[in-house]
């Protein structure tokens, strides 16, 4: 390979630059190679001469410069990540894991206005707590707070991405039910009610 460079070099009699790995001491190396002629003298012949520059530096240079790089790009992902779920806790009620009243509200905006211009249906549901037993109020807020994560669970498992569910209120939350009518939502809505009739709710044992 490098005679076969030489002599396309001498051949041309132009600038060659080109590029050889081979193993030197040992080790894979890389050199980077400009053949360089002499005009040709009077018996016809030129004089070849080559730069060989060791490619092991730049190579290495590169290769943290690309480490570098990959870290940040990972760095930028986490924090944007990070940025995502700052922002979406403040979205939500910490309680239940729910959305906040406010932002539901801001949904069901975009949900009418887009019922109004695709004329398409969708239901909203509100679903109360029964008052609660003596026993259940005996567990304090503690007890509550049970109750609230366990009805963010099943809210959650319950409906679609495109719905939204929120805590309205201290005893009340909200169902947005997009591009649903009325009956399949009270078909929905009613399994959600019997999962709730069944759900055990575990407080300290």
């Amino acid at each position: 390979t490098l005679r076969a460079a030489d002599q396309t070099a001498l051949a041309h009699g132009a600038p060659l630059a080109s590029e050889h790995r081979f193993e030197w001491a040992g080790v894979k190396r890389d050199f980077q190679v400009l053949r360089l002629t002499s005009p040709r003298g009077a018996d016809g012949r030129r004089w070849l001469t080559s730069v060989w520059t060791d490619m092991a530096p730049v190579r290495q240079h590169e290769q943290q410069l690309r480490i570098a790089l990959e870290q940040i790009e990972q760095q930028q992902l986490a924090n944007d990540l990070l940025r995502r779920e700052v922002a979406d806790q403040a979205l939500r009620d910490p309680a239940s894991g729910l959305y906040r009243r406010a932002h539901f509200e801001d949904q069901l905006r975009r949900e009418v206005d887009l019922s109004t211009r695709e004329h398409r249906e969708f239901a909203i549901v509100f679903i109360e707590f029964d008052p609660a037993s003596p026993k259940v109020l005996a567990l304090g807020q503690a007890g509550r707070q049970r109750i609230l994560e366990a009805m963010g669970r099943l809210l959650r498992g319950g409906t679609r991405a495109m719905d939204a569910s929120c805590r309205y209120d201290d005893n009340r939350f909200a169902v947005l039910l997009s591009g649903v009518g009325l009956a399949t939502a009270h078909a929905r809505m009613e399994g959600l009610r019997r999962k709730c009739a069944t759900q055990i709710v575990v407080h300290e044992g």
